[in-house]
């Protein structure tokens, strides 16, 4: 069965009324539509949506909507033995009108769409008026490229205002970015600076740390030394570091893989920022636009634009050239 658009007549109304005269439609609030009024019903969507007449359509009775002046229709799709989801639409009492649109809920604060809470964070408070929860992979090159690029701008441009913390997604093709993941956590369980500090290390140096025959089990050994070694600079319980590293407990990584993927999320790097999804790498002048609109949103004033890059000035007389060019 080849797929159709549900959303036919997204966000519009059309007339259901032809040129000419035909007979009165009743107004009705439930019940079977008229075959007429059927009729005007399949050819309008038949003609907005490009259906096939192999496509069987079946209009449902006309119920109750919480719209004013619309009744609600169902329309079912039929080819191949296969009957799609029903798509619902709004009928108007006097029969005149069809439309649909889609509804959606946006009572909850979407800041609130995915925690920061109990990850290691950076910048200003987790109170910051904007809060940007990344979705990290450690082995991911977009992501140190946005991590090198970015991060150091915004808590730069944004002080206090902005609260930083990443969520571990670590991706399959990636053979050490899940113990990357395991002893960054293993490190920031005490030490938030210490975690940023191994990442931000972790995320400059990934190509080295294979060595240079790439291998897994050195790239292991040195993730492991690495978090140690920033344990016992930041003078860490060693013991409590050590036992975590050798345990090498996924839990926690699988868990915020899991609140990714609820989210849609299914490459990195992908932000969030104050609950606005921003996936790849973006130029960082798109995610200070949408930063400055959230701390609007949040009663916050941003800071003024960068000042431009100065022009050079061209040189008022054209350089020497040497004999013979």
């Amino acid at each position: 069965m080849k797929p159709f658009r549900t959303l036919l007549l997204a966000v519009m109304t059309v007339t259901l009324a032809t040129l000419g005269c035909h007979a009165q439609v009743p107004p009705s609030s439930s019940g079977t539509l008229s075959p007429e009024l059927a009729r005007r019903v399949e050819v309008l969507i038949r003609s907005r949506s490009s259906i096939p007449a192999s496509y069987a359509i079946h209009v449902g009775q006309r119920t109750k909507s919480e719209m004013p002046g619309f009744d609600t229709i169902s329309v079912t799709f039929t080819a191949d033995g296969k009957t799609s989801k029903p798509a619902e639409f709004l009928l108007s009492t006097d029969g005149k009108t069809l439309a649909q649109f889609s509804k959606f809920d946006i009572s909850q604060d979407p800041k609130l769409l995915v925690s920061a809470d109990g990850r290691p964070g950076r910048g200003g408070p987790a109170n910051a008026p904007v809060v940007i929860v990344g979705f990290d992979d450690l082995e991911c090159p977009y992501c140190a490229k946005m991590h090198a690029q970015l991060f150091p701008a915004l808590t730069e441009r944004y002080k206090n205002q902005v609260h930083i913390v990443y969520r571990d997604f670590p991706l399959e093709l990636h053979p050490w970015a899940l113990r990357a993941a395991i002893d960054t956590n293993c490190v920031g369980a005490q030490s938030a600076p210490g975690y940023w500090n191994l990442v931000d290390y972790i995320h400059a140096h990934a190509a080295e740390l294979g060595g240079d025959e790439k291998s897994l089990a050195k790239a292991n050994e040195t993730l492991d030394s690495l978090a140690r070694d920033e344990g016992k600079r930041l003078k860490l319980n060693e013991a409590a570091l050590d036992a975590c590293v050798l345990k090498q407990d996924d839990t926690a990584v699988k868990a915020s893989t899991k609140v990714g993927e609820a989210l849609g999320v299914d490459s990195t790097p992908t932000l969030f920022i104050n609950g606005e999804k921003v996936e790849g790498a973006l130029p960082v002048e798109d995610v200070y636009r949408m930063i400055d609109s959230a701390l609007v949103a949040s009663g916050q004033t941003p800071p003024p634009p960068p000042p431009p890059a100065p022009v050079q000035a061209l040189p008022s007389t054209p350089p020497a050239t040497k004999p013979g060019n």
